[in-house]
């Protein structure tokens, strides 16, 4: 069975998975603080830059922001598609707000601040999260800070979080983009877990399924977070990777060796082994 594993060893579903609520997300002290600098961001009605490497828990840092942050002040826009020109990524933030796109650049950004406008004299602060804003097209960038201009720049009624990885930092440093990074008051970086973040981290994830006792020797907690150089979403491959090996050798412990068959098999794309 593809979850044998799960019965091996006692889970009642799989223990690293991103199919986790808001409220269940665990994050280790330094990504906490990432978080709560985004709620003083955004609370302040300032805007932010997050960098990271992949897979560090960038995302897990916004699923967290979402949790603090209380609905009857704030409203969140996530866009994760920012690989669009400028007309096609304001027709996309239009459906993501619930407005009719318009046909013409013009009148999408108009129909995009009339909202904003209309969220300000409901009380409600529009914060815009854009995901992977490394890849956004210049044309989109050379833009952007005038999304944040309402009312001869004398008035904050939207916060821009822009995140991506660590060269979305060189983009924004580039002269042309000066007017849209000086708005960007913070700038944030998520970095990777430290080992004893690894090992709280999988302790935690296991625990939520159910297992009461030490699954992963310590050695082969050290290798895994070597191996996935503190990266969560290479930690959560890797160990359901080692989980099935363990059960497959009919090991109620994961022991380095497993662990180290398993980053072979996955260094050489063999990711069934």
């Amino acid at each position: 069975m593809r979850d044998g594993y799960l019965s091996h060893f006692g889970l009642r579903e799989p223990p690293f998975t991103k199919e986790v609520a808001d409220k269940e997300l665990w994050l280790p002290s330094s990504k906490q603080a990432a978080v709560d600098e985004l709620c003083d961001v955004v609370e302040t009605r300032s805007s932010a830059v997050l960098v990271g490497d992949p897979g560090v828990g960038k995302t897990c840092v916004l699923r967290a922001l979402r949790q603090r942050l209380p609905d009857a002040g704030f409203r969140l826009t996530y866009c994760h598609n920012v690989t669009l020109g400028r007309r096609d990524f304001y027709r996309q933030l239009c459906v993501a707000l619930g407005l009719a796109p318009s046909a013409t650049a013009a009148a999408v950004f108009h129909a995009v601040s009339s909202h904003v406008h209309d969220l300000g004299r409901d009380r409600i602060h529009p914060v815009f999260l854009l995901d992977e804003a490394h890849l956004l097209h210049q044309d989109t960038l050379d833009h952007l800070h005038i999304l944040l201009n309402y009312e001869w720049d004398s008035r904050a009624l939207l916060s821009l979080i822009l995140v991506g990885l660590p060269d979305l930092l060189d983009r924004l440093s580039l002269r042309r983009n000066r007017s849209l990074f000086s708005r960007l008051h913070r700038r944030l970086r998520v970095d990777p877990l430290t080992p004893v973040d690894t090992a709280e981290y999988i302790r935690l994830r296991l625990a939520r399924v159910g297992c009461d006792r030490e699954l992963f020797a310590s050695d082969a907690i050290a290798l895994l977070h070597e191996a996935s150089l503190g990266g969560m979403r290479d930690t959560d491959r890797l160990a359901t990777a080692a989980l099935r090996e363990a059960a497959r050798r009919k090991r109620k412990l994961v022991e380095r060796d497993v662990v180290g068959r398993v980053i072979d098999a996955h260094s050489n794309g063999d990711a069934g082994a």
